[in-house]
């Protein structure tokens, strides 16, 4: 067989075991990643790459910075505060989710999540309603506000850097346009009938974040110290470019310093970090590589979009593209779904005269739908050990949303992006 059957395959084999679960999550992940080095797709370097890749680093550190946040009681101090001002689990659902989404319009979408994560956990624990109904709207809130701005998402910059030789380009907020109705409706469903769908289960226990303590005997400064390093470590991630170092190294400094001020213990640091969480993200990347490095990828969305013709009707063609992203999007990143459909979209709408920006805002917003799978984006990635989610939590709760976000699109993108533009 071929390296891209081979990695069709392999694809195949992951669906069913994510959607099945008859072995953990991080187990397929792992079988995965080294069934292609087993099968000579991908070499070991490439394979195991996804260990190193920035995300599980920042995850690694996040997972001590909100740690620390816990073992000092820090987490439940502010939990207290801001269930003063949200009572019901509705209401600090529509904050929860307004607070992430506009903060990751202007933000990394990771990095919010992964700076708020532990304090909606505390908000859960001062509150007394389940992490479980409120950690999945963050990270759908996460992803969605990833639409309001040029610096979202990676994706949106691969899509103007792929208009950029032809002179044209999305405004800094053009994304909005789209994406902002698309949270409006989404905070309005998980406050309404999607509020039913969110998982409903109890913590197991086996986390620092489920430990029940008396926090009377932590210093006060150690509490002060430990938000104090969690808001710098925001200010950092928010200067990224200005300061030019990494969300991952900005997240790493703060765990450093959180161990070196004895806030937080050697020990009880390595007891934050969710492994689960580590090889099912790592391992997938190996998936994500070989769907790239082989054309399988490539493969999958020409097949598609060919089936249409050579002279597709608009409409249809936004549509099968937006669907396609949206699949692509909720097993590889968004920003492969992206940087992979680019450049297909844009041929394929230069050959029908069509207006570029109208193809490549749909595969944008398909691409950032990840909102299915566990493995769709990296903050789906960070919650699935602390809200004890299965894979089927994500397609119960995520599938409306993408349902919503094709319904929207499909109304405003032929309105706010033509293919074929009046003069």
């Amino acid at each position: 067989m071929s390296p891209a059957v081979i990695t069709l395959c392999f694809l195949a084999f992951a669906i069913i075991m994510f959607v099945t679960e008859k072995i953990p999550l991080g187990l397929t992940s792992m079988i995965v990643c080294i069934g292609l080095v087993v099968t000579g797709v991908l070499d070991i370097k490439t394979a195991f790459s996804g260990f190193i890749d920035g995300n599980v680093i920042l995850f690694v550190a996040m997972f001590i910075v909100g740690g620390a946040l816990f073992e000092t009681g820090m987490a439940n101090e502010i939990g207290g505060i801001v269930t003063k001002f949200a009572s019901s689990e509705r209401m600090l659902i529509v904050a929860i989710m307004t607070i992430v989404g506009l903060m990751s319009g202007v933000l990394s979408n990771t990095g919010t999540a992964a700076v708020l994560i532990p304090v909606v956990i505390g908000i859960a624990a001062k509150s007394g309603f389940k992490r479980s109904r409120l950690l999945m709207p963050l990270v759908f809130a996460a992803a969605m506000g990833g639409n309001l701005s040029l610096i979202g998402a990676p994706g949106n910059m691969i899509a103007q850097s792929t208009l950029a030789p032809l002179g044209l380009s999305f405004g800094f907020f053009e994304y909005a346009i789209v994406g902002l109705p698309i949270l409006f409706v989404g905070i309005i469903f998980y406050a309404t009938l999607g509020f039913y769908l969110l998982p409903n289960h109890d913590p197991k226990g086996d986390g620092v974040f489920d430990v029940q303590k008396d926090f009377s005997q932590v210093p006060q400064w150690k509490k002060t110290l430990s938000l104090v390093i969690l808001v710098a470590t925001l200010l950092a991630m928010i200067f990224e470019k200005q300061i030019g170092i990494k969300l991952s190294i900005s997240g790493c400094i703060g765990a450093i310093l959180l161990i070196l001020f004895n806030v937080i213990s050697e020990d009880d640091a390595l007891k934050s970090i969710d492994l689960k969480t580590i090889f099912l993200f790592g391992g997938t990347l190996s998936l994500a590589a070989a769907l790239d490095k082989t054309g399988a990828g490539r493969m999958i969305a020409e097949k598609v979009i060919g089936a249409l013709g050579e002279n597709p009707s608009p409409t249809m063609f936004t549509f099968v593209v937006f669907i396609l992203c949206c699949v692509m999007t909720n097993f590889m990143s968004n920003t492969a779904t992206t940087a992979l459909m680019a450049p297909i979209c844009l041929s394929i709408a230069q050959g029908m005269n069509a207006d570029p920006r109208a193809v490549l805002m749909a595969c944008v917003i398909g691409g950032s739908c990840a909102y299915a799978t566990p493995i769709g984006m990296p903050a789906n990635t960070m919650v699935v050990g602390a809200g004890d989610y299965t894979f089927m939590d994500y397609v119960k709760s995520g599938l409306p949303l993408i349902v919503i976000a094709t319904i929207i699109s499909m109304f405003i993108l032929p309105v706010a992006f033509p293919f074929f533009p009046a003069g």
